[in-house]
């Protein structure tokens, strides 16, 4: 596991001290837009308080730095991953849990949304590194660390999937035992617990993000417990559902905020509405075949442990196969479409020939740069950079597998 310093979003380092705290930072910001003027008295009482809170805290973790914990606060971290989550919810697909998984699916991709742009439009710094000491223990962290700070999506995406997960398991199960909720709720209380003590042992984030992480996944949960069944019934049931996500999908490219330096975030926005979108689009033409209620599920007669492995063995390699052809059809579209409609283009990744177009500063600020300008001001732009259509594009198409072709597979091979 590797000890990082902590990233400038630009590439430099921020270096201690770091004398204008992030506690009173995020504070300043929120009173600011809230009360104007006053905000100067409120947080000349408040700050400083924040910030002591802060230091107690850092200093405690500081005492029980040990191995042991780095390694079970990393894995933490990995379990509620976004890879974690894109590997663990095909196989809820294929489990017969559909309702779940396209909730859980559409969930993520909402507190993604949500929680990006308000870290992007705060653009609040995670914790200085040093004095902190930051742990990236994988390729996905050292990503998180390139992002801001304020919420923490971790404890965002833990406080709503986890929540949600226990509502449908004591309502799937109806069990009316108090003992049985109780307890489910205080296992799932534990967890976020960890998982917000993880983060803040591996200096990812500060006591102020974790709280607004919490705050915010409480506020989304409660919202998507009060609309998930009306969300439901309009893509299972209603007409022109798909052309209808499109224009959503497309809508909420544009509306995302400017951060104050660039970041991965709109990268990760961008690939979970394109998940969104490919499930929306394969469960409303295949409900009725492979996602109604009456579907089998796993471990029952109808759908054995054995069988639901061969469901695995073909349906893992099938989706990874489309993602490829997705991104390699992508690839060749979406420029060809651009050069067509005579936008000038640039990539930043994904075709290399094209990455020249722009360079240094001006790059980044273009591909940062808000997507609503694009469309309205396209002529004060030099180039658009056509990865984020290439990454949607990716990500729908492996959705789409995932809920589309590789039931039609199953049903064809008598899984």
């Amino acid at each position: 596991m590797e000890e990082a310093k902590m990233p400038l979003h630009g590439g430099g380092i921020v270096h201690a001290p770091f004398k204008w705290r992030r506690g009173e930072l995020c504070l300043h910001f929120f009173v600011e837009e809230a009360m104007g003027t006053p905000s100067t008295i409120i947080a000349a009482i408040a700050t400083p308080a924040i910030a002591a809170k802060e230091k107690e805290v850092e200093d405690l973790f500081k005492k029980y730095q040990h191995k042991l914990l780095d390694a079970v606060f990393s894995g933490l971290s990995c379990v509620v991953s976004v890879p974690f989550y894109t590997a663990f919810l095909p196989l809820l697909f294929w489990s017969g849990h559909g309702k779940l998984a396209r909730q859980m699916t559409l969930l993520m991709a909402f507190c993604d949304y949500l929680g990006n742009c308000v870290k992007d439009a705060v653009s609040a710094p995670r914790p200085s590194c040093p004095p902190v000491r930051r742990i990236t223990a994988t390729k996905d962290e050292q990503e998180n660390a390139l992002e801001y700070g304020l919420p923490s999506s971790h404890t965002l995406n833990t406080v709503c999937l986890t929540g949600y997960l226990l509502h449908y398991v004591l309502s799937y199960s109806r069990n009316g035992d108090a003992s049985i909720q109780f307890a489910g709720v205080a296992l799932v209380c534990l967890f976020i617990g960890l998982i917000g003590l993880g983060r803040i042992y591996l200096g990812m984030h500060s006591l102020v993000d974790i709280i607004g992480g919490l705050t915010m996944g409480l506020v989304i949960l409660t919202f998507w417990l009060t609309v998930h069944e009306y969300i439901d019934n309009f893509i299972v049931s209603e007409q022109n559902v798909t052309s209808f996500w499109a224009a959503l999908s497309f809508l909420l490219l544009f509306a995302y905020p400017t951060p104050e330096l660039p970041t991965p975030s709109f990268e990760f926005h961008t690939a979970f509405n394109g998940v969104a979108f490919g499930i929306v689009a394969g469960v409303q033409q295949t409900y009725n075949q492979f996602h109604h209620e009456a579907v089998p599920r796993i471990f029952t007669e109808q759908l054995r442990v054995h069988a639901f492995m061969g469901r695995m063995l073909v349906g893992i390699p099938t989706i990874l196969i489309v993602k490829f052809c997705s991104k390699a059809f992508a690839k060749w579209i979406v420029p060809v479409v651009s050069n067509t409609l005579g936008i000038p283009i640039r990539s930043t990744g994904y075709i290399p020939k094209l990455n020249g177009s722009v360079t240094g500063k001006k790059s980044d600020k273009i591909k940062q740069s808000s997507y609503v300008q694009k469309l309205f001001f396209f002529s004060q732009q030099d180039t658009f950079d056509v990865d984020t259509g290439i990454r949607f594009i990716q990500y729908a198409g492996l959705a789409w597998s995932v809920v589309d072709l590789v039931p039609s597979i199953f049903s064809h091979l008598k899984l």
